[in-house]
């Protein structure tokens, strides 16, 4: 009797602290998807801004509905080690209000909905390989397709309790191996399918607002604290907060080593570089953020910032047209992130798990994080190919090149970004219609 009375005393019980925390958290990552539409979107050149700003917004309601109604459960219901289920998840049904999440001191629905905000961007992260040349149609369509034959699996393998990446231990605190490694690999694996855009390697193809990129950055900046801080899934030991301070020492490494590297290569810091090299060191701090020190996450940023720089020139060595850097900065990022895991743990953080340079000279746990981080990247790399190539031979992946060429906007949206005639209205054949009547009652007055 008194064993079960200590036993029923030491069960988690609501924390409203926790609850709150993680609500606000969950918002800060959903703010992301948007942030990253605007990053994209300033990237981009005038006549692509809003396709791929509706690249990104997109996935909000398709993931939204497909999580609610059975994405929840393959991520994180029991089942196999390779994919989850659990009947009573379908549609949300039969959860109660309260009932908490395993080992936890939240609801069921606060961790539901906070996972569902990981499940919206991953897709969105691989729109900006894609840039200027998918029909949306086709876009939407491979979005609820890949988050479900690639996402959903992966997270159970790296996060659910019977994954066999959980399992082994390989760590990922927030997403370097089922977001980053996952997205950047999928966009490899699209992009060899659908091939280069027109005037790839001939045309300049700038960033139309540079503005539009660094208030993206900024608000991926800082949405990233509650992706990273709020995957420890409360407030009471103190690893959520070193995954705060962590992920804002990272950052600021890996942007200010991206723009070293900047200046010695090509003589100049430019705002792209600062953008870009922020958003490296939050996608390698994202898996490694729990386990490593302070000092740690300043060589996580430094070496992530080179890495990242570095790789995104390989696409004109290689041939393959990564629009906007997703391989070089979320692929290689992640794997970046996920194998410093193996030297710099200090096996003081979210586990007792350490690296090479803490005493692990058995490599026990960096050999781990290899076998997660090239099982996720050879999965995703084929398995998105496949339903890419699947796409393109049934419906079609690309526009036509005229459409291409005059601009993604106007075909696919029917809308362009921005009127230059100060007429007003955005909508193609608004301004034409003005115009037209500003015509004829020239006419009249004369």
């Amino acid at each position: 009797m008194a064993a079960a009375i200590t036993l029923a005393a030491e069960a988690p019980k609501l924390s409203s602290a926790n609850t709150g925390f993680m609500l606000i958290c969950s918002a800060l990552v959903l703010l992301m998807t948007p942030g990253l539409a605007f990053f994209y979107g300033g990237m981009v050149r005038v006549k692509s801004t809003l396709n791929m700003l509706m690249m990104s917004f997109i996935s909000i309601g398709i993931v939204t509905l497909l999580w609610v109604l059975y994405g929840f459960s393959l991520a994180f219901g029991s089942g196999s080690a390779f994919v989850g289920w659990n009947a009573d998840w379908l549609g949300l049904s039969n959860i109660g209000l309260t009932e908490l999440w395993p080992d936890y001191t939240i609801p069921v629905f606060v961790f539901m909905v906070f996972q569902m905000m990981f499940a919206i961007i991953t897709p969105a992260l691989i729109s900006g390989a894609l840039a200027d040349r998918v029909k949306f149609s086709a876009w939407a369509l491979f979005v609820a397709l890949w988050a479900t034959v690639v996402y959903m699996p992966v997270a159970h393998w790296v996060w659910a309790s019977d994954g066999w990446a959980y399992k082994l231990g390989v760590i990922d605190f927030a997403g370097g191996t089922a977001v980053h490694i996952n997205a950047g690999a999928a966009a490899l694996g699209v992009i060899l399918v659908i091939g280069k855009r027109v005037g790839f390697k001939k045309d300049p193809m700038r960033p139309h607002s540079l503005p539009l990129v660094m208030l993206g950055a900024g608000l991926l900046w800082f949405g990233w604290f509650g992706f990273n801080a709020g995957s420890w899934l409360g407030n009471d030991d103190g690893v959520g907060a070193l995954m705060f301070v962590n992920t804002q020492v990272a950052t600021a490494a890996a942007m200010l080593a991206w723009l070293a590297y900047e200046k010695i290569r090509h003589g100049a810091c430019t705002t792209l570089g600062a953008a870009s090299g922020a958003v490296a060191g939050l996608v390698a701090i994202t898996p490694s953020g729990g386990a490593v020190s302070p000092l740690g996450a300043i060589a996580v940023g430094v070496i992530a910032g080179v890495a990242c720089a570095a790789a995104v020139g390989l696409k004109f060595k290689f041939g393959y047209d990564d629009s906007l850097d997703v391989v070089g900065v979320h692929m290689v990022g992640g794997i970046v992130g996920s194998l410093l895991i193996g030297f710099f743990a200090t096996g003081k953080g979210q586990s007792d798990a350490a690296g090479v340079f803490y005493g692990d000279h058995s490599f026990d746990q960096l050999w781990k994080q290899c076998a997660g981080v090239f099982a996720v990247l050879a999965y995703s790399l084929l398995a998105s190919a496949v339903l890419a190539f699947l796409l393109d031979k049934t419906i079609g992946m690309r526009v036509p090149e005229d459409e291409e060429v005059s601009g993604i906007d106007q075909s696919q949206h029917a809308e362009t970004a921005y009127d230059f005639s100060g007429t007003g209205g955005g909508v193609v054949g608004s301004t034409t219609a003005q115009t037209l009547a500003a015509t004829k009652n020239r006419k009249v007055d004369a």
